[in-house]
């Protein structure tokens, strides 16, 4: 669904999570929903009242006692014109206020007063999150009715620690509040999925590999949309650097054949997006120890064979996805080599980009991408990978609605 003429009440507590809240609001506007923001004190410390307005298009409430709005009992009026009260982020002190009923500054009061949906952002330190106290407020509010979103697990930006405590990203966030304003189950309940992701390393000896220049970014943001969406993923990663996706069961391989083989273990499912950069060739024969240079001998030769190709084998597989989906990564004649390879390999989609240098697209954060079909070609504008796969993730689940 969109959100057009929905109405969110944003409340936006005091954390460094809160600079997200300034792309959650856009991602909201954009969808269709006026946003109107609250923001505690602790807030105004990490994002500006300025900034946040400029967003939302409209007036940042701040105060409990502001004589101008609270003179027709503002707080009141604010827990009531609004579809959905959003919190994100959710600080531990803001939710141990609505678990215990205080009501001492704008934030608190307005939840205190809420008779409307109240969907909760958590973020903070892995510690604060697994305190028992924060345990016991959680519990509660969730058997009062709130709803949450995250935390999920990543590295914390203030501490470097890493755990389960940081805030869910906006499009998961808009995916939650879509879910929560539509009543209906997330559009992806009950499906499966398999995503691969990354690169590949084959071997040559046991210091070096042959690999293709992958971040991880695409094929992991594509595993986390669809979850988001309800689906059960299983992310299938070559060798990157960046976190697993929550609520994702994601299995680590090195190879080419590694990989093919957990594919085939996660077989049968409902959705098959084969993202990785998989090696073309390996080394016939890799070297037990390492391959020495030697003074005046010519380079050692290697002799090279061809790499199982993981989306042929699952686009013609017997148990076959009902939706199979690849990526080609391409340097010139986008199109035509992703419609030759759509044919080729059995994929229902081919998402086919230009990985040029000069785009920037390997190991970068945006993405350009051409959906070609039997039915022809869709070219999407310049995106941020977590973008494309939002965008990839709904025409999945309108695929197999």
């Amino acid at each position: 669904m969109t959100l057009k003429d929905k109405r969110i009440l944003l409340i936006i507590s005091g954390g460094i999570a809160a600079y997200k809240s300034l792309d959650l609001i856009r991602r909201l506007r954009e969808r269709g929903a006026s946003v109107r923001p609250v923001m505690t004190k602790g807030a105004e410390e990490f994002v500006t009242p300025l900034a946040v307005g400029a967003l939302s298009g409209g007036k940042v409430f701040t105060e409990l006692f502001s004589r101008e709005e609270e003179q027709d009992v503002g707080h009141i009026r604010l827990a009531r014109e609004c579809d959905l009260i959003l919190v994100a982020p959710a600080t531990a002190d803001l939710m141990a206020k609505m678990a215990n009923g205080l009501a001492n500054d704008l934030a608190s009061a307005v939840l205190l007063a809420a008779d409307r949906p109240v969907l909760v952002a958590p973020a903070m330190n892995p510690k604060m999150w697994a305190n028992r106290a924060t345990e016991r407020n959680v519990e509660t509010l969730k058997g009062d009715g709130i709803r949450f979103i995250g935390p999920m697990k990543g590295e914390m930006a203030e501490s470097g620690e890493a755990g389960l405590g940081r805030m869910a990203e906006p499009l998961e966030i808009v995916a939650a509040v879509e879910a929560l304003l539509d009543g209906l189950p997330k559009p992806l309940a009950g499906r499966t999925a398999i995503v691969t992701s990354g690169p590949t390393h084959e071997p040559i000896d046991p210091v070096r590999y042959i690999a293709n220049r992958s971040s991880g970014r695409q094929g992991h943001a594509i595993a986390a949309a669809l979850a988001a969406l309800g689906a059960e993923v299983t992310l299938v990663s070559g060798p990157v650097t960046i976190p697993d996706p929550a609520g994702v069961t994601t299995q680590h391989v090195e190879t080419a054949r590694e990989m093919l083989e957990a594919v085939e273990a996660a077989l049968p499912a409902d959705i098959a997006v084969m993202v990785a950069a998989v090696a073309d060739w390996r080394v016939a024969a890799s070297a037990d120890e390492k391959i020495k240079k030697k003074p005046g001998d010519a380079p050692p030769a290697l002799q090279l064979t061809e790499n199982p190709d993981i989306l042929k084998t699952v686009g013609h597989h017997a148990r076959r996805p009902a939706v199979v989906i690849g990526f080609a990564a391409e340097t010139q004649d986008v199109e035509t080599n992703g419609r030759a390879k759509l044919e080729r390999k059995g994929a229902d989609f081919i998402v086919a980009n230009d990985v040029s240098p000069e785009t920037g697209i390997m190991g970068g954060t945006r993405n350009s991408v051409k959906i070609i079909s039997a039915g022809g070609v869709d070219a999407w504008p310049d995106l941020s990978k977590e973008d494309v796969a939002a965008r990839l993730a709904a025409m999945i689940a309108d695929r197999l609605s």
